[in-house]
């Protein structure tokens, strides 16, 4: 692993794939890379380089197996109870219409999952929940909204029957469900976020960065809240200084935005 050359692979990646690695944890992600490539064949990053650029299913292996795609349907069941809790007596009460983020939303569990709870609690939507990822790939299979048995097992059998059409051994989301949700490519890092959310779903990615990228999208989520709004990290993701980023915690893994 010393003889790789992790400064060319970096820098060509920012450059043809436009995802900056240096953010991550470097030991960790360095051995992920190993393991990929010596999968794929290579034998040096140049190599693999120059396969990744010719070969499109190598290319978006590469990017499903660094963003890490691993979530299913309520995630953590006890916490996203809490949290749908929060929802119905901290934000509705406060505000008449929601605007959510599902961020670095994977296969698009995370966001369907929000929207499963704003149809059982009539809850008003301000427009449609946005959920993004970094990876194309992952966005589109999110989009087709079909799932393993697997992936579900977090949900129960009268809402599969309810907000799922069993087809060819996939349980496929209804319409009604989709409708709710909007995916859109984002990078936490490089790019912009939006403004004016009542609640921001960012779970499980943050554990990846190094912490002073870390401190700047938990600052940027906060900016991008409205008072009173929720954060709602990963269970292995406390926020042990709320208070820097105009936050307090108000249950487990849940932050609200303060003046």
């Amino acid at each position: 692993m010393a003889t790789l050359n992790f400064d060319f692979f970096y820098e060509w990646v920012l450059s043809n794939l436009n995802i900056n690695l240096n953010a991550y944890k470097e030991k960790q992600l360095q051995r992920r890379i190993g393991t990929i490539m010596k999968q794929s064949g290579a034998t040096t990053l140049e190599e693999y380089a120059k396969n990744i650029s010719k070969d499109e299913i190598l290319k978006k292996q590469f990017l499903d197996y660094i963003t890490i795609n691993v979530t299913e349907f309520f995630r953590n069941k006890d916490l996203f109870d809490n949290f749908e809790l929060m929802i119905n007596t901290h934000l509705s009460p406060k505000f008449k219409e929601l605007k959510i983020w599902s961020a670095a939303c994977s296969i698009g569990a995370e966001p369907y999952s929000l929207a499963m709870i704003a149809q059982k609690n009539n809850i008003k939507l301000k427009q449609k929940i946005i959920a993004t990822d970094i990876d194309r790939t992952i966005l589109d299979r999110a989009a087709k909204g079909y799932y393993r048995d697997n992936e579900l097992k977090n949900v129960s059998l009268i809402d599969k029957n309810t907000y799922f059409d069993l087809k060819d051994g996939y349980y496929c989301i209804q319409n009604a469900i989709k409708q709710k949700v909007q995916f859109k490519q984002h990078d936490l890092v490089q790019d912009k976020y939006e403004k004016g959310f009542h609640a921001i779903i960012c779970r499980n990615v943050t554990i990846y960065f190094k912490s002073d990228v870390k401190d700047d999208i938990y600052m940027r989520m906060a900016d991008s809240l409205v008072t009173g709004g929720l954060l709602f990290t990963g269970a292995t993701e406390t926020i042990y200084q709320p208070e820097k980023y105009q936050l307090r915690k108000i249950a487990s893994f849940i932050y609200e935005k303060i003046e």
